[in-house]
């Protein structure tokens, strides 16, 4: 039966491996590599670099071109089409097993951060399995995750002594705004800056870019107006100038209320 490794490779810092992540790259004999375009090239980057301290001298690289997906969907459309590029996502997926992977290979896909937060991979391989046209076994590597890491740049932690952390999409918190009785939420893919709408009600905003990379941008304070159009600037003039950004951020509030 064929392997297959799914290793969380961290937010960005190639040090941010774990010792069973370095362990699992050594045993892989292909490694398979979407290719973004151009302005994501940092991405196979990074994963190539990875791949070149800590792979066995025998491995293969097999890269495939990622799939186009509509990020622009309204809400009622978004899971439609989450499902659509995750279908031909998998097609990829299969193609890759059943050709390029030899019985009793093992192969690994490389995934940002931990495969087990806002990652498609797992699902899209239990898809792949389902259908039953590649026999294999996968095993999962957790790897340290862009939320901890946002939280050990900042040196904060992600939770208040005995509350709940909540963790939410920039589309969710736009639409149903703060959670109730939830005083810390940490809010991944918000391409449209959601945090905007919640000035003045007392929130405190942690929010970084590029974490875990030479890039790495960090910006933290009450969230008045000034703060969130400088993130917002920052963020814009980031994105224009690599093509790509990946960013995250904690709001936390006081179980108190906002200061008088």
């Amino acid at each position: 039966m064929k392997q297959i490794y799914v290793i969380g490779i961290g937010a960005g810092d190639p040090e941010q491996l774990t010792l069973q992540a370095v362990r699992a790259l050594g045993r892989a004999d292909v490694f398979f590599l979407l290719d973004k375009g151009e302005d994501k090239s940092d991405l196979v980057q990074l994963r190539e670099e990875i791949l070149r301290r800590h792979a066995s001298g025998s491995h293969r690289v097999v890269v495939a071109t990622d799939p186009d997906r509509d990020r622009s969907a309204a809400t009622g459309a978004y899971a439609p089409a989450v499902d659509d590029w995750r279908r031909r996502r998998g097609d990829i997926y299969q193609r890759l097993i059943a050709e390029e992977l030899a019985d009793g290979g093992c192969g690994a896909f490389l995934v940002w951060g931990d495969p087990a937060l806002y990652d498609s991979t797992l699902a899209i391989l239990e898809d792949v399995h389902a259908r039953g046209a590649a026999d294999f076994d996968w095993t999962v590597i957790p790897g340290i995750s862009s939320v901890a890491t946002l939280a050990a740049r900042h040196r904060t932690g992600l939770n208040q002594v005995g509350r709940p952390v909540h963790i939410t999409t920039g589309r969710r918190l736009a639409d149903r705004g703060l959670p109730d009785g939830v005083d810390d939420v940490v809010v991944m893919l918000d391409a449209h800056q959601a945090f905007t709408a919640l000035t003045g009600q007392g929130l405190h905003i942690y929010w970084g870019a590029y974490l875990g990379t030479p890039d790495e941008i960090l910006l933290s304070g009450p969230l008045t107006d000034t703060l969130a159009t400088e993130i917002r600037t920052t963020r814009a003039e980031a994105r224009t100038r690599k093509g790509w950004i990946m960013d995250t951020y904690l709001l936390r509030r006081s179980p108190h209320g906002p200061p008088p």
